[in-house]
């Protein structure tokens, strides 16, 4: 095998050619856009506070809702995928960028039906953060309760 037909040297050529990220461009989008979904949830927060006369604590249930299923429209009309592709981590602020995983499985694999298609394929995303979130609010339990056992 000749020198320039080995993978390490494409893999190295290949970087050479390859277009340099605008890192600072990128977080600035990122943080704007992120920024704006969270400026987003507070202005609900303080709609459902005023309007239905909610405290803050009880303004964020109807205000997590109202932001999937904002998500879940945008990512079905196809929006929230270019907001991704546009703010990159931005787009992932982790209520809306987790409403549009779950909702782009399932749109993906609807022609397989709705059990065997949408459901199932939703919830193979789903279930492993579901169970991290679990287990890791059990363990800082466990790790809060032992520590005001010892004080």
């Amino acid at each position: 095998m000749s020198k320039q037909f080995h993978p390490n040297n494409y893999k190295d050529t290949a970087k050479t050619y390859q277009p340099r990220p605008n890192v600072f461009l990128n977080c600035l989008k990122a943080f704007f856009v992120g920024g704006l979904i969270c400026v987003i949830g507070q202005g609900l927060i303080q709609l459902y506070s005023t309007v239905f006369d909610f405290t803050e604590k009880e303004a964020g249930n109807p205000t997590l809702t109202t932001l999937i299923l904002i998500s879940a429209i945008l990512t079905g009309f196809g929006v929230y995928d270019k907001l991704g592709q546009f703010a990159g981590a931005g787009s992932a602020v982790p209520v809306t960028g987790f409403a549009n995983t779950i909702t782009s499985a399932a749109l993906e694999h609807k022609s397989e039906g709705l059990v065997l298609g949408v459901a199932s394929n939703m919830f193979k995303l789903a279930g492993p953060v579901i169970v991290f979130g679990v287990v890791s609010a059990y363990i800082v339990g466990v790790i809060r309760y032992l520590i005001q056992q010892l004080m």
